[in-house]
């Protein structure tokens, strides 16, 4: 029993200079630094980025619904189209 004494004591007598807590404490500190890191990236990011003005905003909602409806109107032009083709043929 007085050998397993000693060796246990050798042990906690090399681990006392040594704290495995500090490790994972440093770990846990660095985890709140990157999220913060994260969110000051976020911010600087944020303030170089042009927003549009409201006339602007207009103006390209018009410019997309226009084109839109343009594109409708194409598609149904050549349905119609197609339809008819269609009605002809198999009628001969």
């Amino acid at each position: 029993m007085a050998k397993e004494e000693l060796k246990s004591e050798k042990v906690s007598d090399k681990n006392k200079g040594k704290t495995p807590a500090k490790s994972s404490e440093k770990k846990q500190k660095k985890q709140p630094n990157k999220v913060a890191k994260y969110f000051k990236d976020l911010k600087s990011e944020f303030k170089k980025v042009v927003w549009p003005t409201k006339k602007q905003v207009i103006n390209n909602t018009m410019v997309v619904l226009v084109t839109i409806l343009l594109i409708g109107l194409f598609v149904g032009g050549i349905d119609v189209f197609m339809g008819w083709l269609l009605k002809t043929l198999l009628n001969r």
